[in-house]
């Protein structure tokens, strides 16, 4: 019983440690995969293509990632409720992307207010890919 708990704690530990943009992208590929037997890897030019698309939500608004995170992700956004969001390219915000938690959590209800979804790996992995290309 008490190695299933320190099992437990180091598993449950692991995911709150820095992370980095390349070690999400291997956990975005891994799952990828699983989704996908199509999967060949991740595109920034799909990633930039994602981030700009305006999807019409059922608001009947267009929306798309750079509503929020402007159109350079080198620049500080806002959210609706005008609250500031740093710059999202890791360049510009080294901090971007360092925590697993926190970037899933955002990429939950991101997805899901622009998407009225959850989003792929496949498109977490473009994403990132296409900010890591922006110097």
């Amino acid at each position: 019983m008490r190695n299933a708990l320190a099992i437990f704690t180091l598993l449950f530990s692991i995911s709150a440690w820095p992370a980095s943009p390349q070690a999400l992208l291997k956990q975005y590929e891994a799952q990828a995969k699983q989704e996908s037997t199509s999967f060949t890897g991740f595109s920034a030019d799909k990633g930039a293509a994602f981030f700009h698309a305006e999807r019409m939500h059922s608001d009947g608004k267009k929306v798309s990632c750079a509503t929020c995170h402007t159109s350079d992700p080198r620049n500080q956004g806002k959210t609706r409720a005008n609250k500031v969001i740093e710059a999202m390219a890791p360049s510009v915000n080294p901090q971007r992307f360092t925590d697993a938690a926190k970037t899933e959590k955002w990429f939950g209800r991101n997805c899901q207010d622009v998407l009225e979804r959850r989003c792929s790996a496949q498109e977490k992995g473009d994403y990132i890919s296409y900010l890591l290309s922006i110097k």
